[in-house]
């Protein structure tokens, strides 16, 4: 019953999309400080590789890349799985991360027909595409695409685990609120997200796998800063989340906060994480 064995990764197999930066990243440094092998999958090869050589982890684990992965292609998803099954056995974990901000207008105006034009002139049914295909869509196919990998970690075909085989789904605190916060598209995008966990956690049961989420508040990222420094990290003052007014702890997360909800939701249920 002790800490290091209820929450053991050591010695699993992971895939990452959207892995090289952000939340993806410190999750990867997360388990592979704690023994596990991570593929982290992206579009950009120098973010990806940048990210595994600046956090070769010193738990006994990996950091490995897989870049020019899409993750709105359901061909370079499979070449992905194709690419990792000639590598693997088998993987104890999948964690669906990749995701975009998409466009922003604040809604702002109390004249209606002022509202009309903020939200139409600076939306477009593109970019609402665009935000539903790579946040909610792409999650969906990136999970079918893996479950065979998954499921062959289950004992008796794979080696024993305390847990069964887990898909975690980054969603975020703004699909579960009622405020904008200017990003129309991005929320409801990531709403579908959560209820897409809901309806695969019920489906893929019956394969054995199981499927969480976690809805996190600010981190520092490159959605949330724009940028990242040669080590593929972004810088989020504290000043920077205080001027939004809505965050409890006035701050960002850290990443070790995310890494212990990685590790941890992959023994639990949904989960979010508030700032």
């Amino acid at each position: 019953m002790t800490a290091h064995k209820l929450f053991s990764v050591k010695g699993y197999v992971c895939v990452i999309t959207g892995g090289g930066t952000g939340i993806g990243l410190m999750a990867a440094q997360a388990l592979a400080a704690n023994g596990a092998k991570v593929y982290i999958t992206g579009r950009r090869a120098e973010a990806l590789e940048n990210a595994a050589q600046s956090h070769d982890p010193d738990g006994g684990g990996q950091i490995i890349p897989i870049p020019n992965v899409d993750v709105t292609s359901k061909e370079d998803l499979e070449r992905c799985y194709q690419e990792i099954k000639k590598r693997e056995k088998y993987i104890n974990l999948l964690m669906c991360n990749a995701g975009i901000p998409g466009p922003k207008a604040p809604p702002e105006q109390t004249d209606a027909q002022e509202l009309k034009d903020q939200l139409w002139n600076n939306e477009s049914v593109e970019d609402w595409q665009d935000t539903m295909k790579t946040d909610v869509t792409a999650v969906y196919f990136t999970t079918v695409a893996f479950l065979p990998l998954l499921q062959a970690a289950i004992s008796p075909k794979g080696p024993y685990q305390q847990f069964n085989p887990s898909v975690i789904v980054i969603s975020s605190m703004s699909g579960i609120m009622r405020h904008a916060q200017g990003h129309f598209a991005y929320n409801a995008a990531k709403g579908g997200t959560v209820h897409l966990t809901k309806l695969m956690s019920g489906e893929f049961q019956k394969a054995g796998i199981r499927v969480n989420s976690i809805a996190p508040g600010y981190f520092p990222s490159e959605m949330t800063t724009k940028d990242s420094d040669d080590r593929q990290k972004s810088d989020l003052p504290a000043e920077k989340v205080q001027e939004k007014g809505h965050v409890p702890l006035a701050r960002g997360g850290k990443e070790e906060e995310m890494g212990m909800a990685v590790v941890s939701n992959d023994c639990c249920g949904v989960m979010r994480l508030s700032y």
